[in-house]
């Protein structure tokens, strides 16, 4: 058996290259049950004109690709912020093992604030979450990210 390895420090380069491209600065990385890297991205709205283009959709949709499923039984996410209720309708739709994130999201989450997706009756899968992953480094390039902005 292979110990735990942390993608969290892959999902903030991502966040940082977000950032760099004028994008909110979030990055999510998905590993398969063999520890393969499926896939690493980042938040691409701006660039592709998409709303729907969060790091997490983009790196479920990449890593289904990948698997040929709309499944990722047994992966695990890496996202350096809270999921929105979008995404975390998707990741529990895509049936995704263990979600690991950085920052919680206080205005948009959907894990912990708000709506808390995955304790709804309607939810289909509920992964086991893991929050606070590299929290003060997420949160630090969001504050530096907004502060730029003002």
């Amino acid at each position: 058996m292979t110990g735990f390895i942390s993608h969290m420090q892959t999902a903030l380069d991502e966040a940082r290259r977000a950032a760099e491209a004028g994008e909110v600065p979030v990055g999510a990385v998905i590993v398969g049950p063999d520890g393969t890297v499926l896939a690493q991205t980042r938040n691409r709205m701006r660039e592709l004109c998409d709303p729907t283009a969060h790091a997490e959709m983009l790196a479920i949709r990449a890593a289904c690709a990948v698997l040929g499923s709309e499944r990722l039984t047994g992966c695990d996410l890496y996202v350096t912020l809270e999921p929105c209720p979008a995404c975390a309708g998707a990741i529990s739709a895509a049936r995704i093992a263990r979600l690991y994130y950085g920052a919680a999201d206080p205005k948009s989450g959907g894990v912990a604030q708000g709506p808390r997706i995955f304790d709804h009756p309607q939810a289909h899968h509920k992964p086991e979450v893991y929050p606070g992953i590299g929290d003060r480094e997420a949160s630090e390039l969001l504050k530096a990210f907004f502060a730029s902005r003002r």
